[in-house]
């Protein structure tokens, strides 16, 4: 049901509690707003961490927003929800406020839950970050398997800039490892997916990766 249609479901309901004097969907309608109202508080958290990477200027009202949305898909018995609200309250801790202590238990969590859900773009996206983690704590070969494996994931949902990014990840990685000839393959596919995809910020990082790697 749509948003619109959830609302005026709840509508029908309250009058006919009030007036018709059967309250028997009462539960349903308000679980039917729980709903909405996780759906919604995921949706604003995002933007508001969208800034954040544009502005570079911390909101806490995101955290709260994944924090809502995850406390609600968890009363709903939606894990698919919560795994996604989860990941970004894990992503929050890591990104913005470089916290990766308060941020691995938490994306461990969302990677069972997205696992057992079949969200394979949640995962994707856990699988990344955790990558992030390792790769901040020197754990390269674990940091690569991560990245690989939602790299594979992204492939098989045709998500081309998703799969872009974590190239310049890998790319980052190789260099590390001394092979720089892998590194400079990982940015050249990295380049024509984003350029195919129009992902044109993961271009841009492209073009700043291969800079920095003195492989321009």
């Amino acid at each position: 049901m749509t948003a619109d249609g959830r609302i005026e479901e709840a509508e029908l309901v309250y009058q006919r509690a009030v007036f018709g004097g059967d309250a028997g969907e009462l539960g349903a309608a308000e679980t039917g707003l729980d709903g909405l109202e996780a759906d919604l508080a995921l949706a604003r958290g995002k933007l508001v961490h969208a800034r954040f990477l544009d502005e570079q200027v911390e909101n806490a009202h995101e955290l709260e927003l994944f924090e809502r949305a995850a406390e609600l898909y968890r009363r709903l018995g939606d894990e698919r929800g919560e795994g996604e609200a989860l990941f970004w309250i894990g992503t929050f801790h890591q990104v913005v406020r470089d916290d990766n202590e308060a941020a691995l238990p938490v994306l461990r969590r969302a990677r069972e839950l997205a696992a057992r859900a079949g969200d394979r773009l949640t995962l994707s996206y856990v699988l990344r970050h955790l990558g992030f983690a390792d790769h901040m704590a020197g754990r390269l070969d674990s940091a690569r398997a991560h990245f690989e494996e939602s790299t594979r994931l992204r492939r098989d949902l045709g998500f081309l800039p998703g799969v872009a990014a974590n190239l310049i990840g890998l790319a980052f990685l190789a260099s590390q490892q001394e092979r720089r000839e892998d590194a400079a393959a990982l940015l050249t596919e990295a380049a024509e997916l984003a350029e195919k995809s129009e992902a044109h910020g993961v271009l841009r990082r492209v073009a700043g990766a291969r800079e920095e790697l003195g492989l321009g």
